[in-house]
């Protein structure tokens, strides 16, 4: 037998065992962050005052280095496969983004922006899977933002990401409509079933239809909201919940994903005191069978690192009442993220469990809060629990294994009462 004959059987071989072997199951995480006015170097006349360059207002390349530092640092501990962004001045500056999170050891080979109308920030994304499309949706309105989709490659499966920065809360719910409108028209030409995510800061509450009657300024519309009733959040008067979802005759309801969450941590964002949810992430009944990409359940959480706060505040962007850059901070926004995988959806509240190292297994009964194992979490994933910093997370994993979550009262920092504070968030695993 030639050299070449036995190259060709070998080939032969590899092709079936290919092809006879089930695909790896994979999970991945979705995050979304709105990084509150990330501009460039480069003057284009769309800027906002304070952000052209080399003015008054000290937005200077110095100052521009620590806010893409600040805001690659929180994307790096986030872990995300695929980040979501809003308020991406250009692609030049999602591209310094990028090149930034290279400086810390991760990578994002693929992204977007909606860029096809001058406006001073847009919508953009960072994949570490290919980008197979990318369409933009324009309202009619001239000024408004355009709404980014993106068509990303998972093993061969497509999920549709829908990235939103609607108008914000200066003016009417009118306002916002036009982008719900646009978004429910490309959403209504789908196929049925289609794996699509809705993102984005979308200036809404998840329940909106009912905090917006608070206001008359607000309430234009006769009680009607983009993000419940047009995108069909909402079925009647109640939040449309996971049963309703699944168990539609269409693809009429969408299902937010706060609702996965306790109350009390359902905010991302603060406004004159009022903790509120304007960062949405809205899932299509397609996410729940047994085809192409799942929603992991009960994985959607806000990112909330003891960094990100200064006292009992956001650690926004800080700038001088007269505008001028401070060289501090990070956004007004907390990111938003959850899980999706290639195998088929469950609840796990049935009794079914969620493979990723290191991530919960399931809730405690009777706790609001997503368990994580003590023994395999890793460190980004230790600090998105208050009280848990970066010190705090190096000694908890210099300290594996653990038997039982008992164990961490032999960690520096770690005393009785915190014990009793940290308790409900674990689980050990052998």
């Amino acid at each position: 037998m030639s050299k070449r004959q036995m190259k060709a059987i070998i080939l032969t071989i590899l092709m079936v065992l290919c092809y006879i072997t089930p695909t790896q199951a994979r999970v991945f995480k979705v995050a979304d962050y709105n990084v509150e006015n990330l501009f460039d170097l480069t003057r284009s006349g769309t800027e906002y005052q304070e952000y052209i360059p080399n003015t008054r207002y000290g937005w200077t390349k110095k100052i521009a280095n620590i806010k893409y530092t600040n805001i690659a640092r929180v994307i790096k501990d986030l872990g995300a496969d695929v980040v979501a962004l809003e308020e991406i001045e250009s692609k030049r500056a999602l591209i310094s983004l990028r090149d930034r999170l290279k400086d810390f050891g991760v990578d994002y080979p693929y992204l977007a922006i909606a860029d096809s109308r001058p406006t001073a920030v847009k919508c953009a994304l960072l994949s570490k899977f290919p980008i197979v499309k990318k369409k933009e949706l324009c309202p009619e309105d001239e000024i408004a933002r355009c709404i980014l989709e993106v068509t990303i490659d998972i093993q061969g499966r497509p999920l549709i990401v829908f990235v939103n920065h609607w108008k914000s809360k200066h003016g009417p719910e009118s306002m916002r409509i036009v982008y719900a409108e646009r978004l429910k028209k490309e959403i209504d030409g789908l196929k049925a079933n289609t794996d699509f995510i809705l993102v984005g800061d979308f200036n809404s509450n998840y329940n909106e239809y009912k905090t917006f009657l608070d206001s008359k300024d607000l309430d234009n519309t006769h009680g009607i909201t983009g993000i419940n009733q047009v995108l069909g959040t909402v079925k009647g008067n109640k939040l449309v919940d996971e049963e309703t979802l699944i168990h539609q005759g269409s693809d009429r309801y969408l299902y937010n994903l706060w609702l996965e969450v306790s109350r009390d941590r359902r905010w991302s964002y603060m406004f004159s005191g009022n903790k509120e949810t304007p960062d949405n992430m809205i899932v299509s009944k397609g996410l729940y069978d047994s085809r192409g990409i799942s929603y992991v359940d009960n994985s959607f959480d806000k990112f909330a690192p003891h960094y990100l706060f200064r006292g009992n505040f956001i650690y926004s962007w800080q700038q001088t009442r007269s505008g001028r850059h401070e060289g501090k901070g990070y956004s007004d926004h907390l990111p938003i993220s959850a899980y999706f995988s290639t195998e088929p959806f469950h609840f796990r509240d049935r009794g079914n469990v969620f493979q990723r190292p290191g991530y919960l297994e399931q809730k405690r009964p009777g706790s609001q809060h997503i368990l994580l194992d003590l023994n395999r979490a890793s460190r980004e994933e230790l600090m998105s629990i208050n009280g848990i910093g970066p010190r705090l997370s190096s000694r908890i994993i210099a300290g594996r294994p653990y038997k039982t979550i008992y164990d961490l009262r032999r960690i520096r920092g770690i005393g009785p009462k915190k014990l009793e504070r940290l308790r409900p968030y674990f689980i050990v695993r052998p």
